[in-house]
């Protein structure tokens, strides 16, 4: 694959009702912060929240297809969750090539997930293994 130290790559994705409802029908996820308009209210939040895992999703989705090659794998991912996603946000998604190990074709990969309020909504690290 050949992935360089430093190298960039960007993504749109948007939680849309597709995604949403998707992920609840896959995980039977029905708590209330996700699914409850009026009970996210009263927790202080401005609509219903997306479930966090969505993110991950993102990030399998980065890794399997937006690469240049099929041949890696996920070995770890880390996530923190800065602020809310809700529903039909549009969140561009950056990832830089943060550390490489030639030796075991292992590369790292900083993540973050930025709304249109230009804030970083989540972001993290995941390590991929080239497969041979």
């Amino acid at each position: 694959m050949k992935l360089q130290l430093n190298q960039k790559f960007q993504h749109q994705f948007k939680v849309d009702g597709q995604v949403y409802n998707g992920f609840i029908t896959l995980f039977n996820d029905h708590n209330s912060l996700h699914v409850n308009e009026e009970f996210a209210q009263k927790k202080g939040f401005k609509s219903k929240v997306m479930h966090g895992n969505i993110l991950n999703g993102f990030i399998s989705y980065f890794i399997g297809e937006l690469l240049p090659t099929e041949d890696v794998m996920i070995i770890t991912q880390n996530i923190n969750f800065k602020k809310p996603v809700y529903l039909d946000d549009v969140l561009d998604f950056e990832a830089i090539v943060d550390d490489q190990s030639e030796a075991v074709q292992v590369n790292i990969f900083k993540f973050k997930f930025i709304n249109s309020n230009k804030e970083t909504v989540a972001s993290g690290k995941v390590q991929i293994k080239e497969l041979s």
